[in-house]
């Protein structure tokens, strides 16, 4: 049942991408020209639209292949330095522009998850959608208490669509991982084992709202980021509702300029921003795509971000906290030959790895982007030669930073739409410095010291009774241990009587053969009476030895 699904959904996907006349541009490959012949007797290719751009048959393509395309077409909306400018403009519709669903519809959801008529719930609602993306639409909103709200509702169906695709995808991913030479190295199994479960948990709005309060603790009062406040009262799984908040989005540059705002202000907080999510707080916004990034303008010299969507977050375990910070600041030290060590240590290449060879490879990556603004960094070219030298050297990929890779994708998208001559080397290196001070200098032992002082003067009062229970214990350890080498030493003694014992018995049986076999020969005829006498001798004292042996305790 499970294949026949998988074979559905391909014959969809192949559907879907001759109707939009994409098979001119996938087909052309050699692994794929065989199938060119197949478009001609799918219904859909006689009936392409061909007034379109290819820019628009891209997007209405992935918009319904579904959310999983949705999502690869928004993050390449964010690289326009990677993308012709038609097509970039057309994806960009994808943050927050999907084909949406009815408004009746999202009335009948909302009364069926409330149990009551919307009425009740919300003193004003908007039937009309105000954004619509790839797993939820948002609708404005007023509360009985007047507070203005936005709704965000779960497109039905969402979540038998996602798995028929991570099925797909699970498919590929072990074809992947069996016959291709870079499988192994690559993890495709667990980069979609990652994907799903951040998939999964995007479609659970009470896990979204925990993360979206989570965040604005971590950014309470802060001046850099403004995350809008949960209503906990009217949010469900399916349904979440926060404060209504009004900022222009990040990517109408054009507005931003109009407004004098200091971009390359906007553009080093940014930077700021992203660092103390994943350093200080270990807790990072992943979905950071335009649509979910709006900008304050109320004080346009220090505009500050406003953030949306909270469903997908990321976390870093502490050792890939310290080995990525260590690697950042290395690379913006060009500390190359740290960076490879760093690399070996950690076990994302092979322990074998020669590091001078590694650091070499690396160098030349990195050295030639240095110094440079963003606008003349060939990020297309840097991402070729990494993965030229990641081939080389084994390096795996770590299922467990994808997000974290993701985000920067956008990040460093975002800071070349706000402000291309953004140093982003100079911006992260003043932080990130301070963060390991922090971690791992004086000042982090002073600060444990700190942290740790009211919990030790709390438990003052029972150091007493702890040393006595931690001498007692010291003492019946030590009785323990005496007990058990007395026991050792009676053992070995035992195993030493044992071993003579047998020793015994192997000469004593020895010398009765040899006598049995010296007497045979007599019998023979084969020698004298002295060989006679010598048997018989060598046969009483093997008997005397085996008596000797068997008779001991």
């Amino acid at each position: 049942m499970k294949i026949l699904r998988q074979i559905i959904r391909l014959l969809t996907i192949y559907r879907i991408i001759v109707r939009y006349g994409l098979d001119e541009l996938l087909l052309t490959s050699k692994i794929f020209r065989p199938l060119r012949l197949l478009a001609y007797f799918v219904p859909g290719y006689w009936l392409r639209p061909k007034h379109l751009t290819r820019g628009m048959r891209i997007r209405l393509a992935l918009e319904e292949l579904g959310p999983i395309f949705v999502k690869f077409g928004q993050i390449l909306s964010t690289r326009r330095d990677l993308l012709p400018d038609d097509i970039a403009l057309e994806l960009a519709k994808l943050q927050d522009k999907v084909a949406p669903f009815s408004g009746e519809e999202v009335r009948k959801i909302l009364e069926k998850s409330y149990a009551r008529p919307i009425d009740e719930v919300f003193a004003a609602f908007e039937i009309t959608h105000t954004a619509a993306a790839s797993v939820a639409q948002v609708h404005a909103a007023r509360l009985h208490n007047g507070r203005k709200v936005v709704v965000k509702v779960l497109r039905p169906g969402i979540k038998s669509s996602i798995r028929k695709d991570i099925e797909l995808l699970y498919l590929f991913a072990e074809l992947a991982q069996r016959y291709w030479k870079d499988g192994r190295r690559l993890r495709p199994l667990e980069v979609v084992a990652e994907f799903e479960k951040t998939l999964y948990d995007e479609l659970d709005f009470i896990r979204e709202a925990a993360n979206a309060a989570q965040l604005r603790r971590n950014f309470k009062d802060s001046e850099l980021l403004y995350v809008p406040e949960i209503e906990w009262d009217y949010t469900l799984s399916n349904v979440m509702v926060m404060e209504r908040v009004s900022g222009i989005p990040v990517s109408d540059i054009a507005t931003l300029k109009r407004q004098n705002v200091d971009l390359k202000h906007l553009a080093d907080i940014g930077v700021e921003i992203f660092f103390t999510q994943v350093f200080r707080d270990n807790f990072f916004h992943a979905d950071m795509h335009p649509g979910n990034i709006f900008v304050d303008t109320r004080h346009p010299n220090r505009p500050s971000y406003i953030a949306v969507d909270f469903g997908i977050m990321g976390t870093l375990s502490t050792e890939d906290q310290h080995y990525l910070a260590a690697n950042f600041l290395a690379f913006f030290r060009r500390d190359y030959h740290k960076v490879a060590e760093l690399h070996v240590h950690s076990e994302w290449v092979p322990p074998g790895t020669r590091i001078e060879e590694f650091e070499g490879a690396i160098r030349s990556v990195c050295e030639p982007i240095f110094d440079k603004p963003l606008k003349e960094i060939s990020f297309g070219m840097v991402l070729l030669r990494l993965f030229q030298t990641a081939r080389r050297f084994n390096m795996e990929v770590q299922p467990q930073l994808v997000l974290l890779q993701k985000t920067l994708l956008n990040i460093e998208g975002l800071g070349r739409q706000l402000y291309p001559d953004l140093d982003l080397w100079q911006t992260a290196k003043p932080f990130l410095e301070k963060w390991m001070d922090e971690r791992i200098g004086l000042r982090a032992f002073l600060k444990g010291i700190r942290t740790n002082l009211p919990l030790w003067a709390e438990n003052l009062p029972e150091f007493p009774m702890l040393i006595h229970e931690m001498l007692v214990q010291r003492q019946e350890e030590s009785a323990h241990i005496k007990r058990i080498s007395h026991e050792l030493s009676l053992l070995r003694k035992e195993t030493q009587r044992w071993y003579e014992r047998l020793l015994w018995i192997l000469i004593g049986s020895a010398l009765i053969i040899s006598s049995s076999i010296i007497i045979s020969l007599k019998i023979y005829g084969f020698f004298n009476l002295n060989m006679l006498i010598l048997g018989i001798v060598l046969g009483t004292i093997g008997s005397i030895m085996l008596l000797l042996a068997l008779g001991k305790k």
